[in-house]
């Protein structure tokens, strides 16, 4: 995924934003992740879902807390197996959501332990229901509380099928286990919470700030577009702070400064976007480091920190592009 990623969907492909860096601009390379994504292009199996068996959690048993799991002992189910360690209080998830969790994945027979983000003390998010993770996934992190921690044995034909997952350890005939935190889950209508920021600059665009789902609209003003990269708050949420080394989900909608044409939304499309601020232009990198999470943003990106005198697809070279984006979460 190199810098112009900012403009398009994140391929089916990732979980999370591991991919290659721009080497031109001396971007961080990651090394390919054996995260849970779907790799086969038959059709997803689907059948009852079982309560067991699946290993005993013998440490780290709380919401957030790294669990140690035991090695399976016996046959494990054929079926898609889905226990409930604890239930959260939140609204169930539904085909489509954004889910943001933490995982742990390891193999039933040897116990050995593959995955896991809780090291990483960096959360995944991913579509649920939609064929982009492992059907095991699609299927067993549906219905469920937010706020829930679930233990999933997932069987070859719920996971990687015969052809298995070489890379990553794992034969054709390995059922996985997982233990899966539901940090939080977001739709296509989620949208940024905060407190409204006054917009007073005349030479600025204005951007609403309704939360109703519906893409916020973009102003420009009969100005000319600053020269130099400008970053505000349009709603200012209570999160954390974005480092530039930070993966983020949000929603967003770019037009450009001359005639403020759209050329790309979140909104239109149905989906929400995820990157890393390593891999997109540099005016979103600058523009949303120090920003906080549940915030809207309304950023001016001038061409040498955009795309410069490169036209992409509905954007004109040497143009000055302007946004709206909500900080839904950092992964």
């Amino acid at each position: 995924m190199r810098r112009r990623s900012v403009l398009l969907a994140v391929p089916a492909s990732l979980l999370t934003l591991a991919g290659c860096g721009d080497e031109k601009s001396g971007s961080a390379k990651s090394k390919p992740s054996p995260e849970p994504t779907s790799q086969s292009p038959s059709p997803a199996p689907s059948g009852k879902i079982v309560s067991g068996p699946v290993p005993a959690i013998t440490a780290g048993k709380k919401f957030g807390e790294k669990p140690k799991v035991a090695k399976g002992t016996g046959k494990p189910s054929s079926d898609l197996a889905v226990k409930t360690i604890s239930q959260g209080t939140g609204r169930k998830t539904v085909k489509g959501d954004w889910l943001q969790i933490n995982y742990l994945a390891q193999i039933w027979d040897t116990g050995k332990v593959i995955d896991n983000t809780f090291d990483k003390k960096k959360t995944a998010a991913f579509p649920v229901g939609q064929g982009q993770v492992l059907p095991g996934w699609d299927q067993g992190l549906l219905g469920r509380h937010v706020g829930s921690r679930l233990e999933l044995a997932v069987p070859p034909a719920y996971a990687y099928g015969k052809q298995g997952q070489p890379q990553a350890g794992i034969k054709g005939t390995d059922t996985l286990v997982f233990v899966v935190d539901i940090v939080n889950a977001y739709d296509a209508k989620s949208s940024a919470k905060g407190r409204k920021v006054e917009q007073t600059d005349a030479d600025l665009p204005k951007v609403s700030a309704n939360t109703d789902g519906k893409a916020p609209a973009i102003t420009i003003p009969k100005k000319s577009a600053p020269k130099k990269l400008v970053s505000e708050y349009v709603i200012e949420g209570d999160g954390k702070a974005v480092k530039k080394t930070d993966a983020l989900l949000v929603q967003y909608k770019g037009v450009l400064w001359d005639g403020g044409k759209e050329f790309d939304s979140t909104y239109k499309r149905g989906q929400l976007a995820q990157f890393s601020l390593q891999q997109v232009v540099k005016g979103w990198s600058q523009g949303l480091t120090g920003k906080k999470v549940g915030s809207r943003v309304m950023i001016v990106v001038p061409p040498d920190l955009g795309y410069g005198k490169t036209a992409q697809k509905g954007i004109p070279a040497n143009s000055t592009l302007v946004f709206s984006v909500d900080i839904l979460a950092i992964l």
